[in-house]
């Protein structure tokens, strides 16, 4: 009795030794899961042991996929470079809005698009911007860049109610948008396809190398998305003051030459080029208008100019035209005087 009752014992344990096992024939050829390795002895795993001699099915273990890398975060735009001067100070909301009395008329495509807010926002990326000087350079300053955009964007003519040079900022695209504008032999600032370089925002930016050193200044890509540069109140207006805040050699910044920190050279003086507002529109697009090819042109500019320094009460000093000024381009290999 004792014999029999030890062999039903033995039997029962290895009974329930085979019943335990996980895979291959010890488990009429069952698989592991998740792609683990079967043993010699029909066991489960990953290691030497189970993958390695007599391993039965699955011998390759299948990894574990490792856990992607979350995205890169999309790099923030760069923020102002340093303290920068509250213009509010220099032009309140109310004179800014008396400034463009019809900006928002409802003749003006732009109407509802150029703020305070947007300009005073926009400005805090330039510490320089309307801060050089004394109060009265820093009013001209601010009097001479509405002057400039605002001929850029003038919806005004000959008899409009209140004036021509009160219609500034009535457009912010460049009518027809047909040109392209695209330089396509810069190669360091290609042009995307599709898309157009035509002017935008309260300067009228143009070509597409401006959009790219623009883009690149600002923290934009403006070359693939040039649109933002006339969708977007406070990028138009960064986009306007980058312009007026840097050179482009030979020709100086609008902000030095309106704040009196450019010296003319010997050939400037030569061109007729002397410090004053003249000498902007000159930068601006000189090579169409100045040198008496286009008075009526600069004469506006000068209204929209003379007008302000009035709101403001600063004098707008001397050489205000450039009727008898050579662009910057003249006698240069360099074609420089491109429209914005």
């Amino acid at each position: 009795m004792k014999t029999y009752l030890l062999l039903f014992l033995i039997f029962s344990l290895l009974f329930s030794f085979s019943s335990g096992q996980q895979c291959g024939r010890q488990a009429q050829g069952a698989l592991c899961p998740n792609g683990l390795c079967c043993s010699q002895y029909g066991w489960c795993g990953t290691t030497e042991a189970y993958c390695g001699r007599g391993c039965q099915s699955q011998c390759t273990p299948t990894p574990t996929p490792p856990t992607p890398n979350p995205p890169s975060p999309t790099p923030p735009r760069p923020t102002p470079p340093g303290p920068s001067g509250d213009l509010s100070g220099i032009i309140s909301r109310d004179q800014f809005y008396k400034m463009l009395k019809h900006m928002n008329d409802n003749a003006c495509p732009a109407r509802g698009f150029f703020t305070y807010d947007a300009f005073i926002t926009a400005a805090k990326f330039f510490p320089s911007f309307g801060n050089t000087g004394d109060l009265a350079t820093r009013k001209k300053e601010i009097a001479a860049f509405f002057g400039q955009t605002s001929h850029e964007t003038t919806g005004g003519w000959a008899d409009a109610p209140d004036g021509a040079n009160t219609w500034g900022y009535c457009f912010k695209d460049e009518i027809g948008k047909s040109n392209p504008y695209c330089d396509s032999n810069n190669l360091e600032w290609p042009c995307a396809p599709g898309q157009f370089y035509y002017g935008r925002g309260p300067m009228m930016l143009s070509w597409n190398y401006n959009y790219g050193q623009c883009g690149r200044d600002l923290g934009l890509d403006l070359l693939r998305r040039p649109a933002i540069a006339s969708s977007d109140p406070v990028i138009a207006f960064e986009t306007a003051i980058w312009f007026w805040m840097t050179p482009q050699a030979p020709k100086p910044s609008c902000h030095d030459v309106i704040t009196d920190q450019w010296q003319p050279s010997a050939a400037d003086i030569s061109a007729g080029r002397l410090p004053g507002y003249g000498v902007i529109t000159n930068i601006i697009n000189g090579g169409l208008e100045c040198a008496g090819r286009n008075v009526a042109q600069v004469q506006d500019r000068i209204s929209f100019y003379t007008r302000y320094c009035g709101m403001f009460g600063v004098d707008p000093g001397s050489n205000v035209d450039c009727d008898k000024q050579r662009p910057f381009s003249e006698g240069s290999n360099v074609f420089l005087d491109a429209a914005i």
